[in-house]
């Protein structure tokens, strides 16, 4: 590589660490450190231990404050280390140094992207797990095959975004497909991220289930909750459920269909179903189906509240046509067009691959100027 190429390379890391260090100013770090200095002292006083109530309080604002403090710490450390090295290496000349220099600010780019991604995360659940689940619409065996197409899409931007995925329900149609799944994503952010993805989603192609090649439109609905922790509480008496058990039909080897150890808890007084499949355990999947249960009642209530929060709608319109919040287009020309923002591609086996951040990107961009 010519050396000019390596000044070029050090005008994008000095323009990187420009916006950094004004990022840093801006989100106003240094007041956050304050902040959490404070709590920290609260932590040392002798009566602390002695209010439970204000000990989890406290506590979660640290780990909160912590969350989004250290990032931004590592990153103007890691940058400003870098301009350093690529000073020192241009003086010296040192080409083996430099190729390493080069790959460090395509990382200082994606870390610098992120962080500024999540500057437009700032609802307190935000920060949370994420429980995604996806439904069929009408159409049998087509629009069972659509949620799993949704679902490898999701699982494999988790994968890219280093989340840890758990699958709780996974329900193979009759035929192809999926009746159902749901999937914890556990990692920072992960409800923020997701939740613009709930709604209905659109597919149209030419199916492969049609012997006359026609082309086909199929529905699901992604409906994306946070995983709440222990400490909220939210109300559920247990007469207002009723449990039931059933065989797995997912993975699991010889367990499968051996025993009911798959869990299904419908909630009486809203309709609201959760089911859970992948433990072998009966008692541990009753937990898990608990969990996110909790988590659909949280949400359930939290817009009985504020009916006005328009990203909360989705899940409550019909799995049809004219409500979707995407459209996935195979045929006459491809096409993935988010309708609520206008951000599009034709790279649509990208976006099946896990390449959904600009939707998720430009979502959280528009609501954040909205709101």
């Amino acid at each position: 590589m010519e050396e000019k190429d390596y000044r070029e390379n050090r005008r994008e890391l000095l323009l990187y660490a420009q916006k950094a260090h004004e990022l840093y100013k801006a989100i106003d770090i240094e007041s956050l450190k304050k902040d959490l200095l404070k709590l920290e002292k609260e932590t040392h006083k002798e009566d602390f231990w002695k209010d439970k109530d204000r000990f989890a309080e406290i506590n979660r604002k640290i780990s909160i404050l912590k969350r989004k403090i250290e990032p931004w710490e590592n990153l103007i450390s890691e940058v400003d280390e870098t301009v350093e090295l690529m000073e020192m290496a241009l003086t010296e000349k040192d080409d083996d140094l430099l190729e390493d220099i080069c790959a460090a600010i395509k990382s200082i780019e994606k870390k610098l992207e992120d962080l500024e991604t999540r500057e437009l995360l700032s609802d307190e659940d935000d920060i949370r797990n994420a429980f995604l689940t996806i439904h069929p619409g009408a159409g049998g065996t087509e629009s069972q095959d659509w949620v799993s197409m949704l679902y490898r899409m999701y699982c494999k931007w988790g994968e890219k975004n280093n989340y840890n995925i758990d699958v709780l329900d996974y329900t193979p149609g009759d035929e192809a497909g999926l009746k159902s799944a749901t999937i914890l994503f556990k990692g920072d952010y992960a409800y923020g991220m997701l939740k613009g993805e709930m709604g209905i989603h659109r597919l149209v192609r030419i199916s492969p289930f049609d012997s006359n090649k026609r082309r086909h439109t199929s529905f699901a609905s992604v409906e994306v909750v946070p995983d709440i922790p222990d400490e909220i509480e939210v109300d559920i008496n247990e007469s207002d459920l009723r449990i039931d058990t059933y065989r797995s039909s997912g993975a699991g080897g010889q367990h499968v269909n051996t025993s009911d150890s798959a869990v299904r808890i419908t909630h009486l007084p809203t309709g609201i179903v959760v089911q859970c499949q992948n433990e072998r355990s009966q008692h541990k999947n009753k937990a898990f189906a608990m969990k996110v249960l909790k988590a659909r009642l949280y949400e359930f209530y939290k817009e009985q509240e504020d009916e006005k929060k328009q990203d909360k709608m989705g899940e409550k319109k019909e799995i049809s046509w004219g409500n979707q919040i995407r459209s996935y287009v195979f045929q006459p020309y491809t096409l993935v067009k988010d309708h609520r923002t206008g951000e599009e591609t034709g790279s649509i086996d990208y976006v099946f691959d896990g390449d959904i951040d600009r939707f998720i990107y430009a979502y959280l961009k528009k609501n954040k100027s909205i709101g």
